[in-house]
């Protein structure tokens, strides 16, 4: 297992040894990669050496927050899809339905088994009974997060060549989650168009220095006088985040942005993120939504209430406690994995963020990270822990073509690609906890100027990695 995000020492070594291949200088789209650099002949003809030399220093004072020099990415979006194979991109109906098959078998058979032999009869201990059943629960949530991802592959069309397959399976599976499959399809999508962006990114996107100390009644002077955040505060974050995370941000958009006054219909006036704010994903009328949107809002709010209904009537007519045992306790184990998937894909000490000014799609593309899941996540949750990156760039390849894809881009991405599989399972699980730690809020680095100053990396208050930028104290009257 090796990574490309590592603490200072470690990083420092790899960047120096590994060889990066050069950027096609071709098909440089504005919108979608940095400005070319000029050639050296150029840069001679028309800087100074003065000018130069100041070009680098502005270079050499990006660090991520081990302290690892960082580049922004210089290839463009042509440059990936010509490295990745034509084969990639084929889409197979017929391949999509067997892996969903076999997790609906999955989950039939671990249903019928649990409920035919753990009973009283064959299994009389109490504890040993209750112990069982929390294994099935989260055997469940595995199979059920599986099948969350195929329908994930069907909002992005990777599924199959057919829109109408591809909605129709997303919305079946998603519904019977308790997901609101169109709804969470339109704005799944519009964090594809803006990942790592400040103002536009849906989902985890980060507090800046100002929001994280205002959240915490900080005055930002005081924030180089903090004591670090104690393990049990972190826990707590962790724990609520891991239990509650999937929920508020279907209910509340808790850590997607809440720059909604520039929604182009207007309808974002007023409305800000959590409760009675107005943004949400049921709401046909929230600025998450355009007028035209809002049929597939309510079909996605029916696919709710009539999996709503059928779960009612399965604790009306076999107890409520075995709703919970058979659907409500996996359901919350998904919930656990989605949220952890996700966070961990956009948050780690290595990534960057961008400032609007600074943002473009490459650059925002690449402020993800690839982790390694071994078992579960290679066969059960079909890959979506290992490809992110690749996923990022061409969403519509499907996953069993994914690994093949994303050693294609990594020649072309070079030392821009993360990853961090150190570990494996055990390492994905604790990167939980020390992203946590580690990734209290963004800001630009100290003395940044220029387009650096609208790269943003992740600092914090438990003195690790980078310590954060000073800040002026107002002087003394």
């Amino acid at each position: 297992m090796t990574t490309t995000a590592l603490p200072a020492a470690a990083a420092l070594r790899r960047t120096g040894t590994v060889e990066s291949t050069p950027a096609s200088s071709t098909n440089i789209s504005p919108l979608d990669s940095p400005r070319s650099s000029p050639s050296s002949t150029s840069l001679s003809s028309l800087a100074s050496e003065d000018a130069l030399q100041t070009a680098a220093n502005e270079k050499a004072q990006l660090l991520d927050t081990y302290g690892n020099p960082f580049e922004v990415p210089d290839f463009t979006i042509s440059d990936i899809h010509k490295a990745i194979p034509k084969h990639c991109f084929e889409r197979s109906g017929a391949t999509g339905l067997y892996y969903v098959a076999r997790d609906v078998v999955s989950l039939a058979v671990t249903f019928y088994l649990f409920n035919r032999f753990v009973t009283p009869e064959n299994v009389p201990s109490t504890p040993l009974r209750a112990g069982l059943w929390v294994l099935y629960s989260f055997v469940q949530g595995l199979f059920g997060t599986g099948l969350w991802v195929l329908a994930h592959e069907c909002g992005h069309q990777s599924f199959s060549p057919s829109k109408v397959l591809n909605d129709t399976v997303g919305f079946l599976c998603h519904s019977s989650l308790m997901v609101p499959y169109f709804s969470w399809k339109i704005s799944h999508g519009k964090h594809h168009k803006a990942t790592g962006h400040m103002e536009r990114d849906m989902v985890f996107v980060p507090k800046t220095k100002t929001e994280y100390c205002s959240r915490r009644s900080y005055l930002l002077e005081q924030l180089d006088e903090l004591t670090e955040e104690t393990p049990i505060a972190t826990a707590v974050h962790l724990i609520s985040q891991q239990l509650f995370g999937w929920p508020m941000y279907l209910i509340s958009n808790v850590t997607g942005h809440n720059k909604h006054e520039v929604q182009r219909e207007g309808r974002g006036v007023g409305k800000h993120n959590g409760f009675g704010g107005g943004v949400n994903h049921f709401d046909p009328r929230s600025p998450l939504y355009e007028a035209k949107d809002a049929k597939l809002i309510l079909l996605s709010d029916l696919g709710l209430l009539i999996t709503g209904s059928i779960l009612y009537l399965v604790g009306k007519n076999h107890g409520f406690a075995n709703l919970f045992v058979w659907y409500l306790a996996p359901y919350l184990w998904v919930n656990h994995w989605l949220v952890a998937i996700t966070y961990l894909q956009h948050t780690d000490p290595s990534l960057p963020h961008y400032t609007p000014q600074t943002w473009t799609y490459t650059r925002g593309a690449a402020a993800t990270i690839d982790r390694e899941f071994g078992f579960i996540g290679r066969q059960l949750l079909h890959g979506i822990v290992e490809t992110h990156v690749l996923h990022h760039y061409v969403s519509t390849i499907p996953f069993y073509k994914a690994d093949e894809a994303s050693e294609a881009i990594k020649k072309v991405m070079g030392r821009h690609y993360r990853s961090d599989t150190k570990g494996g399972p055990i390492g994905f699980l604790k990167s939980m906890w020390s992203s946590m730690r580690w990734c209290g809020w963004v800001e630009p680095m100290e003395g940044a100027t220029g387009e650096n100053a609208g790269v943003l990396f992740f600092r914090n208050s438990n003195g690790l990695g980078l310590p954060p930028a000073k800040t002026s104290k107002p002087a003394a009257s």
